[in-house]
């Protein structure tokens, strides 16, 4: 037999037959729906989730939290040291780590980052309260960066801020009209943005010089959906590989489906209900147009009590959500802050109708008191259910709502400009607890000219502050989470917004594409949306030969060729044979 199969080769090469070649190598990519519009992928502008998460891929900061236990370690520094009094610290960046264009990443680049963040405005639009504190910064040479602050800051060793190439940005010209999208756009992250159309799709490919080592996939695709529903069908069909922030139904439907894992996770992410409480520049000046009656506190604690959010977390949330109260979610557990029975605002709609009665504001003839608007974004599951609930809700009390679904920019653009009474909006909270306590400063606010700052609320409070500048210089643990506590309780107190629920991070990925993703923290973590890029860059390909072409269909196609020129060869033989022997005869 083996005989034969020579002659079979022999012959198929003599007749100029031959196995073609191997399909070329197709890159492994990962698919990730984004239902979430881009704001910005200048990293001094970007604020929405969904840039941010982009920006992680693209740019390292100057220290990292751990994917283990999200405790801090190395970034683009892999040392630091602060003095004794806590007001210069020095961070080390070793050689070796590089931009991925191939320059060397510099402490001169980290100088430079913070340097113009503190010298234009329009750069501290994002991560602004970071710096605000900070004196001066100092590339003493290539490899040491000293920074000094104007008072003691706790948050050193948590400066979520991007770190961008000196020689890329100092050429950029004015920050607020650079759109940073120059392809590839020059980074140091595991991942190099390559390509971006708006409203279609965002594409990286890994950065194959990436310092930790390069992802063990080639390319990663945020594809946009217009809303989740179409997200999920498509992970079901394997269209995609990874969703998260689903509406608790979409969840349940993948129970069991084949090919797909679901993760549910405690989440570090809230969302609210704000509330206008009468919009102010830094100056003073009002800006927007909410509604006069929601400046009064009583008007706003009535409106927080006529919503019951046990019926809202069951109905809408179907159970996948903790009750909301402050700022920082039960995942964070010592920062986290819970009403205790003097505190507590109970749900009691004939409380409110008492407040309401109380502040000047009765019922009309028709029963109502006064219109609000209440603006959310279009598809969304959660705004849309949670906007007739809370239609009713309010609507007990004698407010009627004028609900408006928008798109994301539409929203965030309302909000920036406090054209809005009530609006659904929601944050993601950083391990450290300062970045999500600082937007409720006054500071945030926006300049004379209604820009700058990152403000959530618009709330602006003496107390507030007071505590805020306290919590940043305290090093003693136990008593900053003291004074963290008391900031979420005066926020709690003076209602600039209802924190609804803290939502658990429902998430799925086809495992039949991807067997295992990092989540953060290793246990019970999330994939997306994390203190990080871990989820991504630890993504771990299935079958990755099978894609790639040398094994699994792209190896059956070699072999299936191969033996199609066998069998050719065969037949041609066959057939001389058959000829030759009527001629014999």
């Amino acid at each position: 037999m083996r005989v034969k199969l020579c002659a079979l080769l022999a012959v198929a090469t003599t007749l100029g037959l031959s196995a073609p070649p191997a399909p070329a190598q197709q890159p492994v990519v990962l698919k990730v729906a984004i239902v979430q519009q881009i704001d910005s992928m200048n990293p001094f502008l970007a604020v929405f989730q969904s840039s941010t998460e982009v920006g992680r891929l693209m740019y390292d900061y100057l220290t990292a939290y751990s994917a283990s236990d999200q405790s801090v370690t190395e970034g683009l520094a892999n040392r630091w040291e602060p003095s004794a009094d806590k007001l210069t610290w020095t961070f080390t960046v070793p050689e070796g780590k590089k931009w991925s264009d191939g320059v060397p990443i510099t402490a001169r680049d980290v100088a430079f980052t913070f340097t113009l963040m503190m010298t234009d405005e329009v750069a501290r639009t994002a991560n602004g309260s970071f710096v605000a504190n900070f004196s001066s910064v100092t590339a003493t040479d290539d490899r040491t960066v000293v920074i000094t602050t104007k008072a003691p800051q706790v948050t050193m060793l948590a400066l979520d801020v991007p770190i961008v190439p000196k020689h890329v940005w100092e050429k950029a010209g004015s920050i607020k009209d650079y759109a940073n999208d120059r392809m590839p756009v020059v980074g140091s992250g595991p991942f190099v943005l390559s390509e971006h159309v708006p409203g279609q799709f965002i594409k990286l490919k890994a950065n194959k010089d990436y310092w930790r080592g390069a992802a063990k996939f080639d390319e990663l695709h945020f594809v946009y959906f217009q809303n989740s529903d179409a997200a999920v069908q498509a992970l079901g069909k394997g269209e995609i590989d990874l969703v998260n922030r689903m509406a608790p139904a979409q969840f349940d439907s993948l129970q069991g489906k084949p090919g797909v894992t679901r993760n549910k996770a405690q989440g570090r992410r809230f969302t609210e209900l704000m509330i206008n409480p009468g919009a102010q520049t830094r100056t003073g000046e009002p800006i927007g147009d909410g509604s006069p009656v929601l400046r009064d506190v009583r008007v706003r604690r009535a409106i927080a009590r006529a919503i019951d959010l046990d019926a809202l977390i069951a109905r809408v949330n179907l159970g996948y959500a903790e009750k909301g109260a402050g700022l920082v979610p039960p995942v964070f557990g010592k920062y986290h802050w819970q009403p205790g029975a003097a505190e507590l605002r109970t749900f009691d709609p004939a409380a409110a109708n008492a407040a309401l009665d109380a502040a000047g504001l009765p019922r009309k003839a028709d029963g109502t008191r006064f219109p609000l608007r209440l603006i959310g974004r279009a598809g969304r599951a959660y705004d849309e259910q949670a906007s007739e609930y809370l239609k009713r809700s309010l609507g007990d009390i004698g407010i009627p709502l004028d609900v408006r679904l928008v798109s994301d920019n539409q929203l965030n653009e309302s909000t920036t400009a406090a054209t809005y009474d009530l609006a659904f909006s929601g944050w993601s909270t950083n391990i450290d607890p300062d970045f999500v306590l600082s937007l409720h400063t006054c500071a945030q606010r926006p300049g004379a000219d209604g820009k700058g700052g990152t403000t959530d609320t618009y709330f602006c409070d003496e107390t507030y502050d007071r505590l805020y500048a306290q919590q940043l210089s305290e090093f003693d643990e136990a008593k900053r989470v003291e004074i963290v506590k008391q900031m979420q309780a005066r926020f709690y107190d003076q209602v600039p917004a209802v924190v609804l629920a803290y939502d658990n991070a429902l998430e799925g990925y086809r495992s039949d594409h991807f067997a295992k993703f990092t989540t953060q923290p290793a246990q019970g973590g999330v994939i997306m949306a994390q203190n990080g890029m871990w989820g991504y860059y630890g993504a771990e390909p299935a079958v990755r030969t099978s894609q790639a072409g040398s094994t699994g269909w792209g190896g059956f196609a070699v072999a299936g060729a191969a033996v199609a020129v066998l069998v050719l060869a065969f037949v041609v033989v066959t057939r001389r044979r058959k000829a030759t022997a009527g001629e014999r005869e």
